[in-house]
């Protein structure tokens, strides 16, 4: 990183959901409803855009885990704020939590850790493991 990040940084987007959220694109007999899968997506990329301006160049970020509560059902149609923030720098692993809201109420909380990559070394090493017999 070109320069650390502090414990305590904060980030928040807004996102309207859309039928492309919805439970349903993971299996036709779920709720048409904003899906997990989605809120946890936008708790990593409000998380990666937090720390990408620390990063050097050559550098990315990669998810390594997150334990996450989707608590309400939100409507499609309605739009989610998700807010995080740093709770520790070890090196390069960073740990993150996580708030989110629709409309009228919280729908949920994560816990999130990050890993920074060196993108060059990252892409080699998956590029041998896809040429690696099954």
């Amino acid at each position: 990183m070109s320069r650390p990040i502090a414990v305590g940084a904060t980030r928040e987007i807004t996102c309207e959901t859309g039928p492309e959220h919805t439970a349903r694109y993971f299996y036709h007999n779920l709720p048409d409803v904003f899906a997990t899968p989605f809120l946890a997506g936008f708790m990593e990329r409000v998380s990666a855009e937090l720390i990408q301006d620390y990063l050097d160049p050559g550098e990315q970020s990669v998810g390594i885990s997150m334990d996450i509560r989707h608590s309400a059902a939100t409507p499609l149609g309605m739009k989610i704020r998700v807010a995080t923030e740093v709770t520790a720098v070890d090196g390069a692993k960073l740990s993150f939590r996580l708030e989110a809201w629709d409309e009228i109420e919280k729908i949920g909380e994560a816990q999130h850790e990050r890993f920074i990559i060196k993108v060059a070394k990252f892409n080699a090493r998956t590029a041998k493991k896809s040429q690696a017999p099954a």
